[in-house]
């Protein structure tokens, strides 16, 4: 069950000015996803450090093999989970914006009991 955090309108505005600050566009998570997607770079800047490094060694790997036509068969999954995400990326930018509103309210929430402990 998550924790309910009452805030002000003030501190509403104060979160939703710093999300407008600090999330993730759909726009250049598109882009990094034409230049970079078969290396995982937008998985990367969506904060997918694991599956991002899935996704590099897949593909360092398959072109490395690709002369002896084992590589194919690393590079024809990895262009078909590039292809996929091109429809996830919508979802994983919500996710990923979600949780970072969820943080600030609780940094925020967090801050204002240490102040108030203190006066």
């Amino acid at each position: 069950m998550e924790k309910s955090v009452s805030l002000t309108t003030e501190q509403q505005i104060l979160i939703e000015q710093r999300l407008q600050n600090e999330k993730k566009s759909t726009g250049v998570a598109y882009l990094i996803w034409f230049f970079l997607g078969g290396l995982g770079g937008h998985r990367f800047y969506l904060g997918r450090t694991s599956s991002g490094v899935v996704m590099l060694v897949l593909w360092l790997v398959g072109v490395a093999t690709a002369i002896i036509a084992v590589g194919f068969f690393l590079l024809i999954p990895l262009g078909i989970w590039v292809v996929v995400d091109a429809f996830l990326i919508p979802g994983m930018i919500e996710r990923v914006n979600a949780e970072k509103r969820k943080f600030l309210k609780l940094e925020l929430a967090g801050d204002l009991a240490i102040s108030q402990a203190s006066a």
